[in-house]
């Protein structure tokens, strides 16, 4: 019933973004939906429909239990995590990147302003220190499943914004392996323009939209078992 509640709300707000962002033609009369509106729309949904691991948890698992991962018992899966959100903080304080508390899960928060050059895919230098630093810790907690996600702003070709961005999730995950994290903990994934989090009809918002987010869950013995 909740799952239920959630949807309803994102419709309803996908509603008033629809409504409240719809431009005229002057010469047809014609009343249609603007690209970053529709960016919008499918932020509002798509964060409440998805939320599986990239791959889905089975094929993930099997990846892991490959690999000889291991997982965290049901009682200590909160302390395991509290332990690695802490120093995740730690390492990436002053570093612009935020780092979000999920129930169990974590996630990561990467400004691409920051992690990547302009129309580029390669991490800058200047940040590879601090994605060093989180590479270290994620190894330090092997006990993890890891998506990378990448994400852009409404400018520019659809098609495009959705190779850049897969582009941009697949260095950042090149780059977490290369530091000491196991390959098989590792998805990754590319949304394009489709999952904002804030208005792409601002120049603000569109920096918002642009960057590259680390999801970390744990393996659960429960997992292990299905």
């Amino acid at each position: 019933m909740r799952i239920s509640y959630k949807i309803a709300g994102a419709a309803g707000l996908a509603a008033m973004l629809a409504t409240t962002a719809c431009t005229t033609d002057p010469n047809t009369g014609q009343r249609t939906i603007s690209k970053a509106a529709i960016g919008g729309i499918g932020g509002a949904l798509g964060g409440y429909l998805l939320g599986d691991l990239v791959g889905g948890k089975r094929d993930r698992t099997e990846k892991i239990v490959g690999a000889g991962i291991g997982a965290v018992a049901g009682a200590g899966i909160g302390a395991y995590m509290d332990a690695q959100e802490r120093k995740l903080r730690e390492q990436t304080a002053g570093s612009g990147v935020d780092v979000i508390r999920d129930g169990d899960n974590l996630l990561l928060r990467m400004p691409s302003g920051i992690t990547f050059g302009y129309d580029s895919a390669t991490v800058q230098p200047q940040f590879q220190p601090t994605l060093d630093e989180v590479g270290s810790v994620l190894a330090q907690y092997p006990k993890t499943y890891i998506d990378v996600l990448g994400h852009t702003d409404s400018d520019g070709a659809d098609a495009y914004n959705q190779g850049l961005s897969e582009r941009r999730a697949q260095s950042v995950a090149s780059y977490l392996s290369s530091r000491g994290v196991q390959s098989a903990r590792i998805g990754t994934r590319g949304y394009g323009e489709t999952q904002p989090i804030a208005s792409n009809l601002t120049e603000e918002g569109k920096a918002a939209n642009r960057r590259v987010e680390i999801k970390i869950a744990p393996v659960t013995e429960a997992d292990l078992r299905t």
